[in-house]
């Protein structure tokens, strides 16, 4: 009933473990208050005090059976260091949630040019717990104040690799090769980086685009929570990332 945090994070596979652990509820949190799938197609589960919903096969709700093969199949190539980015998105394109992933000498790294962190500080699994729950608590402020959905929204993921290290013939289960690699909005897009998480061997950051007429009833510290939270930050273009 429990999605446990490990006492200690000392090998890349706990670290690894924990990403996928919090990957997953990211993506089950963010479709569940959207309103992408019905009740039957989540379980209840519990992060410390927060309770969470986690996506499950529902043989009612085929779609929910499709995500979760997807996030399988992200498991897959976060596992063997193929895993660049990561897009999940809704509609062309009405909301976009990002994450990138690299790779360090000790284990993958999900980064989004953080510059505020210093590297060889030691980061406790305390630090690493209260920075995942802030996460989902923020992601649950937030998609209660974006507006509504479409009717006819649908759901697409996107995945990108490392050329260098990836077999040009690769596909994680679940996926085939995209005919395009852009993302299109519609109407001016908005860039919010919501919060992170670091673990001795990763740092996850969650990015969200959305379009800037759903976000103008969003107040820009909506997402501040206590003293040592970061407000949300707004982009009018994506230049805090100098790769992208």
């Amino acid at each position: 009933s429990a999605v446990v945090f490990p006492k200690k994070i000392a090998t890349e596979q706990q670290s690894l473990m924990l990403v996928k652990r919090l990957l997953a509820v990211s993506v089950s949190c963010i479709t569940y208050l959207r309103g992408i799938f019905p009740e039957s197609a989540y379980g209840t589960r519990y992060m410390d005090d927060v309770c969470v919903k986690i996506l499950r096969e529902d043989k009612n709700c085929p779609g929910s059976t499709q995500l979760v093969k997807w996030m399988l199949g992200c498991y897959d190539a976060l596992q063997k260091k193929y895993f660049n980015n990561y897009c999940l998105c809704l509609q062309t394109v009405t909301e976009c949630y990002h994450f990138k992933f690299k790779y360090t000498h000790n284990g993958p790294l999900l980064d989004f040019g953080s510059k505020d962190k210093k590297s060889d500080s030691p980061i406790s699994c305390a630090d690493t717990k209260k920075a995942s729950i802030l996460l989902i608590r923020k992601i649950y402020i937030l998609m209660q104040n974006l507006s509504p959905l479409p009717n006819d929204v649908c759901l697409t993921m996107k995945l990108l690799y490392y050329d260098e290290v990836t077999p040009p013939d690769y596909q994680p289960p679940g996926f085939k090769e995209a005919e395009d690699e852009g993302l299109m909005f519609n109407e001016e897009p908005m860039y919010l980086n919501v919060g992170e998480v670091p673990t001795p061997f990763h740092l996850l950051k969650l990015k969200i685009t959305t379009e800037k007429q759903r976000m103008e009833n969003v107040d820009k510290s909506i997402l501040k929570q206590g003293e040592t939270a970061e407000p949300l930050q707004v982009y009018g273009v994506s230049r805090d990332d100098p790769e992208e």
